[in-house]
């Protein structure tokens, strides 16, 4: 190349010193914006501080769910706008920052009430299944008082019907009725007991073991007259008892027995018969309501449970 000239060298100088001041712009922008964007803050404050009375009205509608006043957006664009290129890496942390403490906050209270509910739902489970049980305990004791009262009232009536048996048989105890009655024949002057006697005895003192209310009647009679007469109806029917008593345990207490000669017998009727012509003894069974009472006790025993 050839030199330049003086003209050209002044061009030269002069396109140099604009490049350095358009490179010096460049770098200064920036930091122009830094600081525009705190002292833009510092002026928006100021009004806030001297209206505190609009703050306090408007506090209930911007207070959050954690308590706190709601965030407010950043109404300042700045020298850039909304969009900063060159932003730096604390500035966005200080932009963010109360967004991400706020979202903290939020996500606690979240949980905590979470676990509140399921507290509250826990312990209204467990109410109600505490409730539950008592209803059912409380259902399983009436049924047990009805089955009590039940159970009272079939002894109250057993006791009232028994009470009613025991007056009738109270009432009845020396009232006897004839049950069974049967003859027993002699030949004259003999006071054996014959085959056929001993068989007809049996047949009635057999049923009477182990049973209650009853008495044997004997009455002997013979033929002849006077004290010889009522001897052998007496030896008669003492044979008869004899034999009851050693051959069926039959207690003597139970027997009545009466020699009565040759007295005339009174019938149903009331009409006396004949005197009797030969020897006989007649054996009468009477029984009265004792033994239908401890049957009636027996039945009625209450069955233990």
């Amino acid at each position: 190349m050839g030199r330049l000239g003086p003209s050209e060298d002044v061009e030269l100088m002069k396109n140099r010193a604009f490049f350095a001041l358009l490179v010096a712009v460049a770098l200064a922008l920036p930091a122009l914006a830094q600081q525009s964007t705190p002292a833009t803050s510092d002026q928006n404050s100021a009004p806030a501080a001297t209206a505190p009375a609009s703050s306090d009205q408007t506090s209930n509608s911007t207070t959050g769910a954690s308590g706190k006043p709601a965030l407010q957006p950043d109404t300042h664009e700045g020298f850039w706008g909304k969009l900063n290129p060159f932003a730096r890496k604390k500035y966005v942390q200080r932009q963010t920052g109360p967004i991400r403490d706020r979202v903290n906050e939020l996500d606690e209270l979240t949980a905590t009430n979470s676990k509140m509910i399921k507290d509250v739902d826990a312990r209204a489970q467990a109410g109600i299944q505490l409730a539950s049980a008592k209803a059912n305990e409380a259902d399983q004791h009436a049924i047990d008082a009805g089955n009590k009262a039940q159970m009272a009232q079939q002894t109250a009536t057993q006791a009232s019907t028994r009470l009613t048996t025991v007056e009738q048989v109270v009432g009845n105890i020396d009232q006897y009725k004839t049950s069974a009655q049967t003859e027993i024949r002699f030949r004259p002057g003999q006071s054996m007991l014959s085959q056929n006697a001993k068989s007809a005895l049996d047949d009635m003192a057999t049923p009477l073991k182990n049973q209650r209310g009853y008495i044997i009647e004997v009455q002997g009679f013979s033929s002849g007259h006077g004290q010889a007469a009522i001897e052998t109806s007496q030896k008669m029917a003492d044979s008869v008892v004899r034999y009851l008593v050693l051959n069926h345990d039959i207690p003597v207490y139970r027997i009545y027995v009466v020699g009565m000669g040759n007295a005339p017998v009174q019938t149903a009727e009331g009409d006396k018969t004949k005197r009797t012509s030969g020897g006989r003894v007649e054996i009468s069974l009477l029984k009265n309501d004792e033994e239908q009472l401890s049957t009636t006790a027996s039945t009625d025993q209450p069955v233990a449970k």
